[in-house]
């Protein structure tokens, strides 16, 4: 009775280690690959609790998120044969887990991949490019940034990895400390000469505008100035025939006239006159 009781034992002990040893858990953000002997046989994606053979199949687990990976500074020299330090991340995910684990069999070995295929491609743009652009233009680095990435994508596409990737960003390029106040006095330089080109095309355009407004000044004046005599002399004819016509029609009030427009300008700051009283100019003061 007792025998039988611990076979029964024994027989429950060993479906319950069968049954647990068959079944596997998949997580969210998580791949799981089901290994046979080492060698991966398929991948189950979705979460959820899943079976395999027990003693012969094993699983490993493979991230199925993005994950981002951060190089090192590494030194790299531009098209004008400057050395300059860079720094650069990637963002990438395992999109076929078999391939990922049959050639790289973990992160840490993608991630050796990932970063040799980097810094090729960085070495090989950056070194076609001159200093100055990699610094100054937000345009071309964005430019740069897209090639390696692409560029990158490529070289592991043809490995056959199992790896996508989804960007690669230069950080930070910056010059070692032995070159950077060399490199910063020959920018400044460039920089001040080219502000003093620009200031004496500045003040050669404003030499070409001052005397073009003077000449143009000088033209406006002296045909003002010519119109000016034309309109008086013309007015001074006018003026001249109306007197004349007047004369003409009335000689004596015309006569008149005119001595007493004289007398305005003779009296104006009440002078004394002397003349004799039987002068005709007298006599009309008096009212005779």
């Amino acid at each position: 009775m007792k025998t039988k009781h611990w076979i029964t034992i024994v027989a429950v002990l060993f479906a319950f280690i069968l049954c647990a040893g068959s079944m596997f858990i998949v997580k969210e953000g998580e791949y799981k690959v089901v290994l046979r002997f080492g060698e991966a046989m398929r991948t189950v994606k979705e979460p959820g609790l899943n079976f395999k053979i027990p003693f012969i199949e094993s699983t490993t687990m493979l991230p199925k998120y993005q994950m981002t990976f951060e190089s090192n500074p590494g030194q790299i020299m531009t098209k004008d044969k400057k050395p300059i330090l860079v720094d650069n991340y990637t963002i990438w995910r395992i999109s076929d887990p078999e391939k990922f684990f049959r050639n790289l069999n973990t992160v840490s070995g993608g991630v050796q991949r990932i970063d040799e295929a980097v810094y090729n491609s960085v070495r090989r743009k950056l070194s076609e490019v001159d200093y100055d652009v990699i610094i100054s233009e937000n345009s071309a680095r964005g430019n740069i940034n897209d090639e390696i990435t692409e560029d990158v994508s490529l070289a592991l596409q043809r490995g056959d990895y199992g790896i996508d990737i989804v960007d690669v960003r230069i950080k930070r390029t910056d010059l070692p400390e032995s070159n950077k106040q060399s490199v910063y006095n020959r920018m400044i330089s460039d920089r001040q000469s080219i502000a003093a080109r620009y200031l004496s095309e500045g003040d050669e355009e404003s030499r070409k505008i001052t005397s073009k407004a003077d000449r143009t000044a000088t033209e406006l004046l002296a045909q003002a100035e010519a119109d000016a005599k034309k309109i008086i002399a013309e007015g001074e004819q006018e003026a001249a025939q109306i007197y004349n016509n007047a004369y003409g029609k009335d000689p004596a009030f015309y006569k008149l006239y005119r001595t007493l427009e004289s007398y305005v300008i003779t009296l104006k700051n009440e002078p004394v006159i002397m003349m004799p009283i039987e002068s005709p100019y007298a006599q009309i003061l008096i009212g005779e």
